[in-house]
């Protein structure tokens, strides 16, 4: 009852509230955003979602027009305090989190949850997926999760699947108000932000 009809009135509502907030943010960090490297303000990414449907999923760009994309072995994505391709105000955006605030509209549109694993790349065929990797998509990915809740980019991305899937056995109304808040508590201490 939670997941299939709760969870999805409560995200449509809370993202409907915090539009206003969410065009805002969007209007003055765009502002910096180009002024500090001309281009794009938002940065759009094909991601896999639920039962690995592909959908948009928006975010603020943090890093310079053109930036090559870098993986960890694992396919994660690279991120170090000191990469170059990071703008001065993406540096920013990214410790505080703020980069993901376009997601609040991927939430109102369904594709995302607020809370729920992390949107998958679509690097393979969904056929191709492992159990672990179609398991978590059956939920709706998430704005933040229990992986990014708890570890943040402190553990390699074949243990955040594993403990996406053990979100997905256990996703209630608790474990995602446990989630939400120990959420707040990484980004203001700014806990495991880089994986090196």
């Amino acid at each position: 009852m939670y997941n299939k009809i709760i969870k999805r009135l409560l995200d449509f509502i809370f993202s409907l509230l915090l539009t206003p907030l969410v065009l805002l943010i969007c209007l003055i960090f765009g502002i910096l955003i180009y002024i500090e490297d001309k281009g794009p303000i938002f940065y759009i990414a094909k991601r896999r979602g639920l039962k690995g449907r592909v959908f948009n999923m928006y975010k603020l760009r943090s890093m310079k027009v053109n930036a090559p994309d870098i993986r960890n072995k694992d396919d994660s994505t690279f991120n170090s305090e000191n990469d170059p391709r990071v703008t001065k105000i993406g540096k920013f955006m990214r410790k505080a989190s703020i980069d993901e605030i376009p997601q609040l509209i991927n939430v109102l549109k369904g594709d995302m949850s607020f809370i729920g694993p992390r949107p998958s790349l679509v690097s393979r065929n969904y056929n191709d997926l492992d159990f672990f990797r179609k398991k978590r998509l059956e939920v709706r990915p998430g704005i933040t999760g229990y992986s990014q809740a708890y570890f943040r980019n402190s553990i390699g991305q074949d243990e955040k699947i594993k403990k996406d899937c053990i979100y997905v056995d256990k996703v209630s109304f608790m474990v995602d108000f446990k989630i939400f808040f120990k959420t707040i508590k990484s980004v203001i201490f700014r806990k495991n932000i880089y994986n090196n």
